[in-house]
């Protein structure tokens, strides 16, 4: 069972603190394990990634990690080699004051793109390292927190597997559309799990959800979904494991979702009917990807004009209005719009206003007779996002 009450890996300890890299809130933070983890990471795919990312993939080639160290408020993107460097510098330090070798050290970081890490600070932020690091659910928390940037609040999850823990920590509210998004995901257990499975289990579960969510459509440069396994509790059932690690991903995705920058609403999205997978999935990212669409379900609008738009930008594929349901709500409350209500003129333009104005939508697009669906998630377009972005660096 899934809680959101913290519970503490055997094995792990973390910290958060404020080092001052641009303001007085929680800024730098870390895991540690007691031993080396079989480990396996995803990034993002944005052709021009943090100068973190590039080291992370390097420390990872061998599958093993013991400490991940990030800091918040600047994102360590476009700054070059001395970049690099920089991020190379950081694990050093946490080794050095650790008593762990440097390329066990995973590096991330997440912020404003374009400058410089302020390397004075961080340099004395990791002169106490060996003092910060704590076992309590304080010190949990207090990481969750130092990785939050335009976050509202934390997001975590935490699991029992047989005779393990499975905590799961995430951040991220803008600059979001996979693969991946600007969220950063650290999932800790005490499981002992192959190393030659951890890299494919991976990587499906975060394809079934960090790489299903949208807040704005742009790919961040700094994505980071990583699990670190210490073994300490021993073997665990494989399938049991992948599938609450699953669910705990799809957790924190909607939950970044939720949290998008402005966002009120979350929105889950199935599109169904399909003729291909592919179909499926490019359906439903251009619905839930649309300005468009977002900006109506903000404003209750019961324009459902702007699905069929969405759904006719998919190029590759042709659907006929004749077989295309749209369907509002869930259970026996679900409300349908189809070729034949429109023909006679039915359509219950009133009844999905009210149904819109929920804090969580579901919205289901059947495109025909295929066998194939994908679900998505994301959140509405407001106000606040054009506020929260606009005056970003100022």
């Amino acid at each position: 069972m899934m809680e959101e009450r913290i519970q503490i890996v055997p094995g792990f300890s973390w910290f958060g603190k404020n080092i001052g890299i641009k303001d007085n809130t929680l800024d730098f933070g870390g895991i540690l394990s007691d031993v080396p983890c079989q480990a396996a990471g995803v990034f993002t795919k944005n052709t021009i990634p943090g100068a973190p990312v590039l080291v992370g993939k390097e420390h990872l080639r061998n599958g093993l990690l013991q400490a991940v160290i990030v800091n918040s408020k600047n994102a360590n993107v476009a700054t070059g080699l001395h970049g690099v460097e920089d991020s190379r510098e950081i694990c050093r330090l946490v080794a050095e004051n650790c008593g762990i070798d440097a390329e066990m050290v995973l590096p991330s970081s997440t912020g404003v793109i374009g400058r410089r890490l302020p390397m004075d600070v961080i340099v004395n932020g990791c002169s106490t390292l060996r003092q910060d690091f704590g076992k309590t659910k304080q010190h949990a928390e207090n990481f969750a927190r130092s990785i939050m940037t335009t976050d509202t609040r934390p997001k975590l999850i935490c699991a029992q597997v047989g005779n393990a823990t499975l905590m799961g920590v995430a951040k991220g509210a803008g600059m979001i559309e996979p693969n991946m998004a600007t969220m950063l995901s650290y999932f800790m257990t005490d499981a002992e799990l192959p190393a030659e499975e951890l890299q494919p289990m991976l990587r499906r579960v975060a394809n079934k959800s960090f790489n299903r969510i949208s807040i704005d459509t742009d790919t961040s440069t700094s994505d980071t979904v990583v699990i670190l396994a210490n073994g300490l509790a021993g073997p665990v059932d494989l399938q049991e494991f992948e599938r609450v690690l699953a669910e705990m991903a799809v957790y924190l995705a909607k939950e970044i979702a939720r949290d998008g920058e402005g966002a009120t609403k979350l929105i889950e999205l199935v599109v169904s009917g399909a003729s291909t997978e592919e179909q499926a999935l490019l359906t439903a990212k251009s619905i839930i990807n649309s300005p468009l669409v977002k900006t109506a379900i903000y404003g209750a609008d019961p324009n459902w004009g702007r699905f069929v738009m969405a759904i006719g930008k998919v190029f590759n594929y042709t659907v006929d209005v004749a077989d295309l349901r749209i369907f509002f709500g869930e259970g026996n409350d679900r409300l349908r719009i189809d070729a034949e209500i429109l023909d006679r003129d039915e359509v219950p333009l009133a009844e999905i206003s009210e149904m819109l104005k929920k804090d969580e939508i579901r919205i289901e697009i059947v495109l025909g007779n295929g066998p194939y669906s994908e679900k998505v998630w994301g959140c509405d377009l407001t106000e606040g996002y054009i506020k929260e972005n606009a005056y970003y660096t100022t």
